[in-house]
């Protein structure tokens, strides 16, 4: 089948946006500008070895005539070429101090720029990174950053200088020889950048959908290689080489064009370069035979054209490369506009030391307000008590930790911390009050003991040591090779998921918080370990407000209350015992849950 000549689209199916390049400039500016006094100093350097290159043509000029003329004396010649010497030492002398000078500012720039938008994208709201997409985003970052660095090397050392040097020529061009001189080379320029921008600028689209596309297969592929699991179970192989190749496919048509539009490019450029010489040759020469020139003044006028030639044939790959990191960084900035759903109120302030008590004031909340999640919800967990939440799945117990969490603000009512709407709290504080034992756990490629240690980075060893004892996996831990210093591998992949959830309560235990989560915290351990674990958490729970969130009930038995949720609201609450007695839906989950464990034991003994 042929393939489509069309533009390839976004991956998204939206419009190419229109390149804000003075928005882009704009934002990167003060990076730069903070080191003014270096900046500064490296453009007087650009000036001075412009200078000093447009100074050679001429004193080569002089010894050329010089050595032409009637009485050819040998001092003044050897003068010059002493001159002619220093002055191109000068030019690269004064071309790697600006590279000194201004080395830097550049890479300065560009690591402030990508801390920030780290920083940023880890500020935004769980909302954002749950419909990201992490192979896009990675590369936009990447590209963004390698692109400020180009920006600025080409505007400094290619558009700067390639200015300068033709402002110098043509005020020579204008003070030494006739008008016309002047207005050839102007006419070349002015033709040259116009037929430049204009192609450049229809080829500007063609460049951003080769990107886009690229992110997109670049994304496709990250995301089936994060799933390889998954792929090899339902044998998908070819199905996922199919959809990266459609990909792929766009890439490479998009890809295609900008090959072929370049070199169209490259010809109009090299016609109008060709045109100006020629002229410009050709009234110098008439000027050599009319005597109103000499033939030094052919030579300072040819290398004058080929000092201008090499940096505005390049001018052209120049404002490309310009045009494709402006594009770049664009993209880069974009996430850094990317909207704080949750941020901290301007008078934010910290979680007051000492007991804390939770309480859930009539909350409702919806993720999409099409469908709400919790409804009219209230409940306390009192300082130092535990309190569990039991129900089926979708009846929105995960939500509550999302919203201690504050990674979401509730849709009505409001969720306090001794009285305080955590919406009046400054989030890090908020945070480090609270340690969570999640039902998927995720952990970073590094080592076990570093996972560990990422609950409290200041532990001791000693104290990395107990918590895993804590969570009955110092002995586990012991039997590995490399013990400590084994590496988990992608999202802990190389660990079973029992084991993977006993680092995440080692890491929970570790950060030693006045709040804990239990969500869904031994769902992934077998009985014997769960039951082995279940009482370091009790004990890891004495003295802590805790909100458990569970399926099996044989761990909340000894909770100070159980709420069970049902659909958003909570339908009964109680202590284990009460709850059985009032032989409602709590009841009927124990018994089923019983009769799957083989264990029929009469409740009231338990």
């Amino acid at each position: 089948m042929r393939r489509s000549t069309a533009l390839p689209k976004p991956p998204a199916g939206q419009p190419l946006p229109e390149t804000h390049v003075w928005l882009t400039l704009k934002t990167l500016f003060p990076y730069l500008w903070r080191y003014r006094l270096r900046v500064l100093a490296a453009l007087s350097c650009l000036v001075a070895a412009k200078v000093a290159n447009v100074g050679v043509p001429m004193v080569f000029k002089g010894m050329i005539d010089e050595l032409s003329g009637p009485q050819q004396a040998l001092a003044m010649p050897i003068l010059l070429l002493l001159l002619y010497g220093a002055l191109r030492f000068s030019t690269g002398l004064f071309t790697e101090l600006r590279e000194i000078l201004f080395a830097r500012v550049t890479q300065r720039a560009v690591r402030q720029v990508a801390l920030e938008v780290f920083r940023h994208l880890h500020s935004l709201s769980l909302r954002f990174h749950l419909e990201r997409q992490t192979g896009g985003v990675s590369r936009d970052v990447e590209r963004g950053t390698r692109s400020i660095s180009s920006l600025i090397s080409y505007t400094l050392y290619s558009i700067l200088p390639t200015l300068v040097e033709i402002g110098l020529v043509l005020g020579i061009l204008f003070v030494k020889y006739d008008l016309g001189f002047v207005i050839i080379t102007l006419v070349s320029l002015v033709s040259y950048i116009v037929f430049t921008v204009k192609v450049s600028n229809w080829r500007i689209d063609i460049r951003r959908a080769v990107n886009e596309n690229d992110s997109a297969a670049n994304t496709r592929a990250v995301d089936s290689l994060l799933n390889y699991e998954t792929v090899k179970y339902f044998n998908n192989e070819a199905w996922e080489a199919r959809r990266y190749d459609e990909q792929l496919i766009k890439w490479e048509d998009a890809a295609t064009r900008s090959q072929t539009t370049l070199a169209f490019l490259n010809l109009g450029q090299q016609m109008i370069i060709v045109l100006g010489v020629t002229a410009m040759m050709w009234r110098a020469a008439s000027g050599v035979v009319d005597g109103t020139m000499t033939i030094g003044d052919l030579v300072l006028v040819n290398a004058f054209l080929i000092q201008l030639y090499i940096p505005l044939n390049f001018l052209g790959v120049v404002y490309r490369e310009i045009r494709q990191a402006m594009t770049d960084i664009e993209r880069m900035f974009k996430l850094m506009q990317e909207n704080r759903e949750i941020a901290d109120a301007p008078d934010a302030r910290d979680l007051p030391n000492g007991p804390l008590q939770v309480n859930f004031d009539t909350v409702d909340f919806a993720y999409d307000p099409e469908r709400l999640i919790l409804k009219n919800l209230s409940f306390a967990i009192p300082p130092g008590k535990a309190v569990a939440v039991v129900g089926h799945s979708g009846a929105g117990k995960s939500t509550l930790s999302r919203l201690l969490y504050r990674f979401y603000d509730v849709t009505g009512g409001s969720v306090r911390i001794n009285g305080h709407d955590l919406r009046t709290l400054k989030q890090s504080s908020l945070r480090a009050a609270i340690g969570i034992v999640p039902q998927d756990t995720v952990l970073f490629n590094d080592s076990i003991f570093y996972n560990i240690n990422y609950g409290r980075p200041e532990a001791s060893r000693e104290e990395v040591f107990a918590a895993a004892r804590a969570a009955q996996l110092h002995d586990f831990i012991e039997t590995l090779p490399q013990k400590y210093e084994t590496r988990v591998g992608e999202r802990g992949l190389k660990l079973s998921g029992g084991e993977k959830q006993r680092v995440a309560i080692a890491r929970a235990l570790l950060k030693n918080p006045p709040i804990l989560i239990f969500d869904e915290a031994t769902s992934a351990l077998d009985s014997g370990t769960e039951r082995a674990i279940q009482s370091q958490l009790e004990q890891a729970a004495i003295g802590r407000t805790t909100l458990t969130i569970a399926h099996r009930l044989s761990t909340v038995m000894n909770a100070n209350e159980i709420l069970v949720m049902h659909e958003g609201h909570i339908i009964e609450r109680g202590t284990h015992q009460a709850l059985l007695a009032a032989a409602g839906s709590y009841a009927r989950m124990w018994t089923l849950q019983q009769q799957e464990n083989g264990n029929m034991a009469e409740p009231e003994k338990l």
